[in-house]
């Protein structure tokens, strides 16, 4: 999936690899096979990479089944992507994009509330660490835009002249 990551693998290929995985899963889980862990996070990664190549190109995020995965790892996907919003949002900061940094704590706001919709024990779906991760990553990034943006307005203030005291 690092290939997806980086643009090499289209989209497609990635859909496909995603929908092959999840058979996987399903198959080694029924013969009690010891790499559906593997293949379920594998398409943890898959999901992760497609929802943050729509969210690259602007599209609507896709659902599970728009992705023919099954909900587990697609939230689990979900709640990784925060993550790479939020290294968006702080390369859209270190180019002076505030507009842009603060579009992308909008699009965190929005994968967090997403996420908090979901209410399972860690025993089904280890969902809430990634929920409590999304929470600290948004307030951490809010806290950075809104510094940056305090900044901004300081450098727009000209700096009052100099008089001589005599």
């Amino acid at each position: 999936m690092i290939a997806l990551h980086e643009g090499k693998l289209p989209v497609r290929d990635a859909q496909r690899l995603a929908r092959d995985l999840r058979g996987l899963v399903r198959v080694t889980r029924a013969t009690g096979g010891s790499e559906s862990g593997l293949a379920r996070d594998a398409v943890q990664e898959a999901v992760e990479a497609l929802l943050l190549k729509a969210i690259v190109r602007g599209r609507t995020i896709p659902s599970p089944a728009d992705l023919g995965v099954d909900p587990e790892p697609y939230l689990l996907g979900l709640g990784d992507v925060v993550g790479e919003v939020r290294r968006r949002a702080l390369t859209q900061l270190a180019a002076d994009d505030l507009a842009g940094a603060e579009a992308s704590v909008r699009l965190m706001e929005h994968l967090y509330q997403t996420l908090m919709r979901f209410d399972t024990t860690r025993a089904i779906v280890p969902l809430k660490p990634k929920q409590d991760t999304a929470r600290s990553l948004l307030e951490r990034t809010r806290g950075e835009v809104v510094l940056a943006r305090v900044h901004s307005r300081y450098r727009a203030v000209p700096a009052p002249e100099a008089t001589e005291e005599s």
